[in-house]
């Protein structure tokens, strides 16, 4: 077979495999060598079929290794049906956005592709005096479309079965990539005999070419008026991890649309790829001896969890709120809810949480690397790149699993199996304690168990994993935590130790490994929380830690601090950035609202990583994630205001952001606002991050402050030996 049909043979196998899973942005095409390849088969039962019967003739294939799989409550999607005004579209209503589509006069004259099919949400007011049992307001979806070189924002009303609003995009930006374009776009290139001839020059087999789209920015007007793709590869030879095989400085600009190749840069012709030995992160491929493990460890609930799902709506303890998993922001915690232990009352404190940007700049300026800026919210989808969820690895037994009902970009609906878990967790933490000591001669020793809600979801946003996790606990606290892991994005060079470098050589970043080099980079994830403090009338208060200085006081003592309120007026007072040495609460009060002895109720922000962004404000990668230019925004509810970095991030060049919102500089005192904050990393590359990563977390905390008259859970009871399940090991 010529290399040409072959190939393209191989690139429509990879593409029926894409299609049906959605799980990668990443074309692979395999070595059809003799070697037996083992892949799980549980989890690809249809992509092993039919691999195996191509391969029939010949001695390789892949192994049908069905690894036990944990019992999973199933869905029946076909039937579901809204049970909340913020359910996400059903299966069936998905079909229905399809049909109506179909159907109108401006799509079904021409090819186009649906880049977002999600739930228009009811109006706030209206979710907020709904009742469980009565009617929903009327079902609407919110449709992203892109046909004829323009995007169109629709609204589709399902009851009357027909488009309602239509908005087309006359401003910068375009709608993220789907799955189908990364597919078709990632094996464009092989279509160019100069691309072809490169590859085969680096002395790379084509059988064993990995290409992936990267998104490109946006660095002037030269790069305006068409959708733009950038395409790198790599060599998958040897090792799954084709990520640290990079052909380096091979660089294809496509047009995404037309699949035109429009330049193709060669810079790395002398540069060695790195080897392939030891990088392969999979089980099947480690040396044995194994490192040996630790004892299993699993929480056993003899009577059950303790939450109850309906739906998408939970109950924990004193907590409800309803979950729904999203393609762009992947989960959304939505109208989250205490009973207060005194009164029995639920009270409101969060209508809507979720990560409406993720920004990765690497900090490499040259020509193969200035443009990988990612926002990968906005360019990707979080939840377009989630991964169903491995029990008993990335969820525990005691888990419950639900699963993400999204539509491809002809509007068919699919099914991202177990895509978000829900458990209880006990790491044997206190909730509170206190020991009487000896000498007041009295005998006391509480001890409160801290058990915790998790509500999880991993992306796998090309080469690197995101864990994101709603972590709810019985004092009123939520916390977010967001887990980073997965394979370094790495840049080959002719280096094999780092006595060979010089001190003018610029590296930008760590050698890792022969010919290896990770990039320095950063992540930035922003969350939007519209906190709704016992109402939507609410307040930002920036408690600043004044140091006092004393000159001759009654005391020796020559200096302390206290707290000092400033109640925010518009949102310039409210854009903050963190510093440790001018430190401050942040409060979100409802004024209107206080506590018995008068205090006013709110919660507080309580940051975690505060890497900052060091770029240049006036850096076209900057301009578009302006939104990291502070740490902490406060900006008046408004319903077209939720992402971050703009409705339409790919090609955006920053002229809206939540920093361009926010200059508008609005009244926020006593007003339904949202709270902005950005959880940031700055990571210089170590060895210890290669072949894959370790994880390293980061979280920040929403945490009662006066929201309630005394510690809530001051009442709880402790463990008792009789109340725990007795677990022994099986007999050998």
């Amino acid at each position: 077979m010529e290399a040409s049909s072959y190939l393209r043979v191989m690139f429509l196998i990879m593409a029926s495999l894409l299609l049906m899973h959605s799980i990668r942005t990443w074309i692979r095409l395999p070595s059809l060598g003799s070697a037996k390849i083992e892949l799980d088969c549980s989890d690809y039962e249809s992509w092993c079929t039919f691999k195996n019967r191509i391969q029939s003739s010949r001695s390789a294939g892949f192994m049908l290794r069905n690894k036990p799989k944990q019992q999973q409550q199933k869905s029946d999607h076909e039937s579901e049906i809204a049970k909340h005004p913020l359910d996400p579209l059903t299966l069936k209503e998905i079909k229905g956005v399809q049909s109506i589509m179909q159907k109108n006069s401006i799509f079904n004259r021409s090819n186009f592709t649906l880049h977002s099919v999600v739930l228009e949400e009811p109006l706030k007011s209206e979710v907020l005096s709904w009742k469980a049992g009565s009617s929903l307001p009327t079902r609407k979806a919110s449709v992203i479309a892109w046909a004829d070189g323009h995007a169109y924002k629709l609204v589709v009303d399902l009851e009357l079965g027909k488009i309602t609003e239509n908005q087309i995009n006359h401003e910068n930006g375009y709608p993220a990539m789907t799955m189908e374009d990364m597919i078709s776009v990632s094996r464009a290139p092989l279509e160019s005999k100069e691309f072809v001839e490169i590859i085969e020059k680096r002395e790379v087999n084509l059988s064993e070419l990995a290409c992936g789209p990267i998104s490109p920015g946006w660095f002037g007007p030269g790069e305006e008026g068409r959708r733009l793709i950038k395409v790198m590869c790599f060599s998958s030879a040897g090792t799954a991890n084709f990520f640290v095989r990079p052909i380096e400085g091979l660089v294809v600009l496509v047009d995404l649309d037309t699949k035109e190749i429009l330049k193709i840069i060669n810079n790395g012709k002398d540069i060695p790829l790195p080897k392939a030995e030891g990088t392969d992160y999979r089980l099947s491929a480690q040396k044995y001896p194994l490192i040996p493990p630790l004892s299993p460890i699993s929480i056993e609930q003899s009577k059950g969890p303790s939450f109850k799902i309906d739906g998408h709506q939970v109950k924990w303890g004193s907590w409800e709120f309803h979950v729904r998993p999203d393609p762009r922001a992947g989960m959304i915690i939505s109208v989250a809810a205490f009973k207060d232990p005194e009164t029995g009352k639920m009270r409101r404190v969060l209508y809507k949480g979720f990560t409406s940007e993720l920004f990765v700049p690497y900090m490499d300026p040259g020509e193969g690397w200035y443009f990988k800026t990612y926002l990968d919210a906005g360019e990707y989808g979080i939840g377009l790149t989630a991964m169903s969820l491995d029990p008993l690895n990335d969820c525990p037994r005691n888990a419950h699993y639900m699963d993400g009902v999204f539509a491809a970009a002809d509007g068919t609906p699919y099914v991202r199996s177990n895509m978000v878990c829900i458990f209880e967790r006990y790491a044997g933490e206190i909730a509170w304690r206190h020991t009487e000591c000896p000498i007041s001669d009295m005998q006391v020793r509480e001890v409160r168990p801290k058990v915790t809600l998790v509500v999880r979801m991993a992306a796998s946003v090309g080469n690197y994993d995101y864990i994101l996790d709603w972590e709810f606990q019985t004092d009123g606290l939520i916390r977010a935590k967001v887990g980073l892991s997965g394979i370094l994005m790495v840049k080959s060079t002719k280096y094999e130790n780092v006595d060979q470098i010089s001190s003018t050589d610029e590296l930008h970043g760590t050698l890792l490994a022969e010919n290896t080099v990770g990039i320095i980079h950063d992540h930035y994830l922003t969350f939007y929380l519209d906190m709704d403090i016992d109402g939507i009338d609410n307040s930002f208060v920036q408690v600043k830690m004044a140091k006092q200085t004393v000159k001759n006081g009654p005391t020796p003592r020559k200096s302390f601090w206290k707290a000092e309120k400033h109640i925010a007026r518009t949102e310039k007072d409210a854009q903050i950035k963190l510093s440790l040495y001018q430190p401050s609460e942040f409060h979100v009060i409802n004024p209107s609202k206080k506590t018995n002895i008068g205090n006013p109720v709110g919660y507080k922000l309580v940051p975690g990583a505060t890497a900052a962004s060091l770029l240049d404000h006036d850096d076209p990668p900057q301009l578009r994630a302006a939104f990291t230019n502070n740490q902490i925004w406060v900006t008046p509810y408004n319903r077209s205001e939720e992402w971050a970095g703009g409705q339409y991030v790919y090609q955006s060049k920053g002229d809206d952001t939540l920093a361009v919102w926010s200059d508008r500089n609005r009244p926020i005192e006593n007003k339904d606002i949202v709270l902005w904050y950005t959880l940031g990393f700055h990571h210089l590359p170590c060895q210890e991050d290669y072949p894959i990563m370790p994880t390293v977390s980061s979280s920040f905390d929403l945490k009662p402050t006066n929201f309630f008259e005394r510690n809530p859970i001051m009442r709880t009871a402790p463990f008792y030996e009789k109340d725990l399940p007795m677990c022994a090991a099986p007999a050998e």
